[in-house]
């Protein structure tokens, strides 16, 4: 079987890679945390544009789905988890010991990402909705508290910066579904739910700049929440008559 590499969706992902491995090098190297989470941005839409140039050119293969998941866990796992490394080190104590190795902690999100992509990779049930935050949401998430603390001089405490990282990555690992920004065609029936989504985002961007991200994320989270516990009772109602 010949398996060709250098494909433009390979290379949209390989892009995605670079961009997370920079921005892993910005936030360790050089503490430039604003510099770090734009990478990661541009990262996720290389991520999403390499699904969608595969699907268009008839491209898609086993290597590109490992290859994927592989620059996935750079950039949406290794990569915010070097930024809340460099966070909580600028950071404060409220009541934690003065240790270095708890900082080490934030990244169990990096290894929480690896576990969250593993399971995508071999669950056909998450190809219209998810199961458990997605690492591009999480990690959107934990990367834009260092752009908000150097753009608008926001100080976190050690405490939320370990709490982020370790609310994020159990969220990555909970069994509760959450929709996907996947349309079923463009018209409202059926998409309901994700154009008010867009809509909701939308109003928050041109309210709060960039730092309506992490508010963002967190109403994702919230709207998937009431979802999944609205289907449940509907479920349960079901069986019951």
């Amino acid at each position: 079987m010949k398996i060709r590499l250098f494909t433009i969706p390979n290379l949209l992902t390989l892009s995605n890679l670079l961009c997370g491995s920079f921005a892993a090098l910005s936030a360790l190297t050089y503490g430039n945390l604003s510099l770090a989470f734009g990478l990661i941005v541009l990262a996720a839409v290389f991520d999403f544009f390499d699904g969608f140039a595969a699907r268009l050119l008839h491209q898609s293969s086993p290597i590109g789905l490992q290859l994927d998941s592989l620059a996935d866990d750079i950039t949406f796992g290794f990569a915010p988890a070097a930024v809340l490394y460099t966070l909580y080190g600028r950071a404060t104590a409220l009541v934690l010991p003065d240790a270095a190795w708890i900082g080490l902690l934030v990244f169990l999100f990096a290894a929480c990402a690896a576990l969250r992509l593993a399971r995508f990779n071999i669950d056909d049930t998450q190809r219209d909705e998810f199961l458990g935050l997605p690492s591009p949401a999480a990690a959107l998430f934990c990367a834009s508290l260092g752009w908000i603390a150097e753009r608008y001089g926001i100080a976190f405490s050690r405490e939320a910066v370990l709490a982020a990282a370790l609310g994020m990555a159990v969220l990555m690992l909970v069994g509760v579904r959450m929709f996907a920004l996947k349309f079923h065609g463009f018209g409202w029936r059926g998409n309901e739910l994700r154009y008010g989504f867009i809509l909701l985002t939308a109003a928050l961007l041109l309210w709060l700049g960039g730092v309506a991200v992490p508010f963002i994320i967190l109403l994702y989270i919230v709207i998937s929440l009431v979802r999944s516990a609205v289907c449940r009772r509907k479920n349960v109602r079901g069986l019951q008559n």
